[in-house]
């Protein structure tokens, strides 16, 4: 369920400046998206799950007001990490 270093590092060497960048927003972004999904599967097969849920809930929240954040700051970057991680906003 959760994820290992390695494929934490993948994520923000692709989405971040490098692998040890773990502050960016785009990586943050994309690490919450990847945890998004997978809650979302581990959900749609424990549907009673409600804690999960409500953890699910609140990293939609965080990833929603970065993309806010991203928003404010350079809408350029906002509108290419959307596109990257076909996202509907």
């Amino acid at each position: 369920m959760s994820l290992s270093k390695e494929g934490k590092a993948e994520i923000f060497a692709k989405h971040g400046k490098s692998a040890t960048d773990t502050g960016s927003t785009e990586g943050q972004i994309a690490l919450f998206t990847k945890r998004i999904s997978d809650l979302t599967e581990h959900l749609k097969v424990n549907r009673k799950d409600y804690n999960t849920q409500r953890s699910l809930v609140k990293l939609v929240g965080k990833r929603r007001s970065l993309l806010d954040y991203l928003t404010k700051v350079d809408i350029l970057r906002y509108r290419a990490i959307v596109a990257e991680l076909g996202l509907r906003k």
